[in-house]
């Protein structure tokens, strides 16, 4: 388990898509939106586990075009965070312009459309399990397990950026920083993308 746990917080300690989206949303929006955020991320994420739970990810081996076609609806997906991040920084200083619910929405598309989720349960998961006749229990902890360590390492992040909220929103360079923090997303988007292009 502790192999495991080591494992876990090296993997999310890793900068992608999902670090680089909540500092974001955080800077910009605040502790509540990012921490809305982290609540659909932590529900992607136990989403995947179940999905991988359920033997459901032999389907990506059967047909790897499945994989691809996560693949593309992430990037885009992303893609579309950033632009929104962009057109929102007119917007800075009406913090209230978009529900927390729509931020927690947000996080969780972005994680049941993220394939390195699933792989990673399919993949990685299994080397820390032990010879047993019920391993659907003991996926159901590692995974558990997981999603608390990500959920733990996201709050942190959110939590970090939100601190200076509310500097940025009365900075006069307000919205140049969010547009260079919109072009941080796309950029976690391109490497996302690229990233990916080996997963089978």
């Amino acid at each position: 388990m502790l192999s495991f746990i080591f494992a876990s917080i090296l993997i999310e300690l890793t900068p992608g898509p999902n670090m680089t989206w909540l500092a974001v949303l955080g800077a910009t929006r605040g502790r509540a939106a990012a921490l809305s955020a982290v609540g659909g991320v932590c529900l992607g994420l136990a989403f995947a586990g179940l999905v991988a739970g359920l033997g459901l990810t032999v389907l990506f081996d059967n047909f790897p075009s499945l994989i691809t076609a996560l693949r593309w609806a992430g990037t885009l997906y992303l893609f579309y965070l950033a632009y929104d991040a962009w057109s929102e920084a007119s917007t800075i200083e009406k913090i209230e312009t978009k529900s927390n619910r729509a931020y927690f929405t947000q996080g969780l598309i972005s994680n049941v459309l993220n394939p390195k989720a699933y792989l990673f349960y399919a993949a990685i998961l299994p080397q820390f399990l032990s010879i047993t006749e019920q391993p659907q229990q003991e996926i159901a902890l590692l995974t558990t397990v997981y999603v608390a360590i990500a959920t733990l390492i996201h709050a942190a992040i959110a939590l970090a950026a939100g601190s200076i909220s509310n500097w940025l929103q009365h900075s006069p360079q307000a919205v140049l920083v969010q547009r260079a923090m919109a072009i941080a997303i796309a950029l976690a988007a391109i490497w996302f993308f690229i990233s990916t292009g080996n997963l089978k």
